[in-house]
């Protein structure tokens, strides 16, 4: 949802819901230099709905772009995923002044929302795979309400937005190689949500946010080990779905959420591969899915799919001495990254 076009110096801002990331990068190419980055932490036991929370984020923010040394006032920011709408449909190919037309004229019958109570980004990613008459459409929207609060604070402490985006979008276009057009799929597996998009020839063919996500693996370990939230989380992350380890306790405490998750994707992959009768390639998993011991593996296994552990740098080219740093901290910036990466 672009607000600013043609501003190229601009920094990629993630606000998670557990720490806030950032990160400026330079260049017009596929693979673009990194300038800064940052990370701070948030206070989780405040709610996020909460004024004080908006009050802590905003002075965490202050003093990290003062640590990271950003400069620039422009920035482009991520929007919870499942806070946003975003579809892919396919419309009547018609010449280009006519295509618009037309879709202004149709666009409020393909979001949930009353178009006059939302914003409304589209893109056209190319001809449909399946009929030549069509092109198809990636629409996103979200609530004015949910996009002014993230304006409102942002704009609080003098930072100039020129895009918003959903989170899921810029998370794929930073793991992505973009010489790969063969359809894959990104897997995200977030604190609270799960994101999951496919893509072909560098376009988004399919979002969905799920409402499942390492809270989940908590709370079923927690309830099934009878033991405190912060024992389950330390050994949800240190144990997974590794059988060996622990007597395979850990393992039997989460393997139904798991399985729930491993149904939500095979019902994805069964939608694409129906829908325009092509396999996936790939799995590219990020976020916990990549960190939890096993849970890779227990995707590929499921799936018959190649899986690929995420790498928030791929395209992105840095000094070989920071190689062990920043890729140590790789699972936690995708979405900062990709917000850099974006071009108008």
């Amino acid at each position: 949802m672009s607000i600013l076009h043609g501003v190229t110096d601009f920094f990629g801002l993630d606000i998670g819901t557990s720490s806030i990331r950032l990160v400026q990068l330079q260049g017009s190419g596929p693979v673009k230099n990194l300038v800064k980055y940052g990370f701070a932490p948030l206070d989780t036991t405040t709610p996020a709905v909460d004024t004080k929370s908006n009050i802590m984020v905003t002075n965490a923010l202050k003093q990290l772009i003062t640590k990271s040394k950003i400069t620039t006032k422009n920035v482009a920011v991520g929007l919870p995923s499942q806070k946003v709408f975003t579809t892919v449909v396919e419309v009547d190919k018609l010449p280009r002044k006519e295509m618009i037309k037309s879709i202004k004229f149709q666009i409020s019958s393909f979001i949930p929302t009353p178009i006059d109570e939302s914003k409304v980004d589209w893109s056209i990613i190319g001809d449909s795979p399946t009929n030549p008459a069509k092109v198809k459409l990636l629409i996103s929207s979200v609530l004015n309400s949910v996009a002014k609060e993230r304006l409102d604070m942002l704009e609080s402490i003098g930072l100039k937005v020129i895009s918003l985006e959903p989170d899921n979008l810029a998370l794929t276009r930073a793991l992505l190689d973009p010489s790969n057009t063969s359809p894959q799929m990104v897997f995200d597996l977030g604190r609270y949500n799960s994101d999951l998009v496919i893509s072909m020839n560098n376009a988004a063919m399919l979002t969905r946010s799920i409402n499942y996500g390492t809270e989940t693996l908590i709370r079923a370990a927690t309830q099934d080990l009878n033991i405190k939230r912060e024992q389950a989380e330390e050994v949800v992350f240190k144990f997974g779905l590794n059988k060996t380890r622990a007597q395979g306790q850990v393992y039997q405490a989460i393997i139904n959420p798991v399985n729930s998750l491993l149904a939500e994707i095979d019902m994805s992959i069964k939608f694409f591969t129906d829908k325009y009768n092509i396999k996936l390639s790939k799995i590219i998993v990020a976020g916990s899915a990549a960190i939890i011991p096993e849970f890779p593996l227990a995707v590929a296994n499921h799936t018959g799919i190649d899986v690929e552990i995420g790498n928030a740098w791929r395209n992105v080219a840095y000094d070989i001495k920071r190689q062990n740093e920043l890729l140590a901290i790789s699972d936690y910036f995708g979405v900062a990254v990709g917000l850099a990466e974006r071009i108008e």
